[in-house]
């Protein structure tokens, strides 16, 4: 039995939708800055159309990513860099976050009200679901960390020290330029929800040009845009 395709009741090609997902959440726009850049394509959708399809398509993009990408993530394992980054939802202080391998590597993102040890327990053990145990945990001195690794049995395998987790502080800014051009989030939900997505995605297009050649990037890059050109076209 065939799989029903996801656009199969949307007039738009799914070349459009594709394009103006990535647009969206690749690149510091607003919904408004995408149906612009859209129009002088020639192709006229409103900013709501644009919000539509990213709620609706992100994440079946980001979960397709995801699956082929885990696969292929076994060095994962080896070392984790955790952080946290606050973000105020309607004026109240939450905290996203994140769990990030040695080689920049979004892996897991989550939000949370509090950053206490029952929130750190809950973040490791839906880290750890999806990718296992690594063999090194790095983290700032933040205490959370060091009694939710200890009732995980983890204890030993935590390091801290000044600029070792550089990775993770790192790997808050491409989502940082995203907020200021959201102007914020107004849920728990929505942010859950966008920086999932968002994560699977910045993984995508990532190619760290500063470790490779000009020739080898443009390979990794047009070879991340035909695979992103073909996301849920069975």
């Amino acid at each position: 039995m065939t799989k029903r395709s996801p656009f199969k009741y949307f007039k738009t090609s799914p070349e459009i939708i594709r394009l103006a997902v990535m647009l969206y959440v690749r690149f510091p726009l607003s919904l408004r800055n995408v149906e612009d850049l859209l129009h002088e394509r020639g192709i006229d959708v409103s900013h709501e159309t644009v919000r539509y399809w990213w709620q609706r398509f992100g994440p079946m993009f980001a979960s397709e990513i995801k699956k082929r990408r885990i696969q292929g993530l076994k060095s994962s394992k080896w070392r984790w860099h955790l952080d946290e980054v606050f973000v105020k939802i309607r004026g109240q202080r939450h905290y996203l976050w994140r769990a990030v391998d040695h080689e920049g590597e979004v892996l897991e993102s989550y939000v949370t009200k509090r950053r206490d040890k029952k929130a750190a327990v809950k973040f490791l053990r839906k880290a750890m679901r999806k990718h296992g145990q690594p063999k090194v945990i790095v983290t700032d001195k933040l205490r959370s960390y060091g009694a939710a690794l200890k009732d995980l049995g983890g204890a030993n395998r935590q390091e801290t020290g000044r600029w070792v987790n550089n990775r993770a502080e790192n790997s808050h800014l491409p989502f940082r330029r995203r907020e200021r051009a959201m102007l914020r989030f107004r849920r728990m939900r929505s942010l859950q929800k966008f920086a999932s997505v968002h994560a699977s995605v910045s993984n995508h297009f990532n190619q760290t040009r500063s470790l490779s050649s000009r020739s080898h990037f443009k390979l990794n890059r047009t070879a991340a845009l035909l695979e992103w050109r073909g996301l849920c076209a069975e």
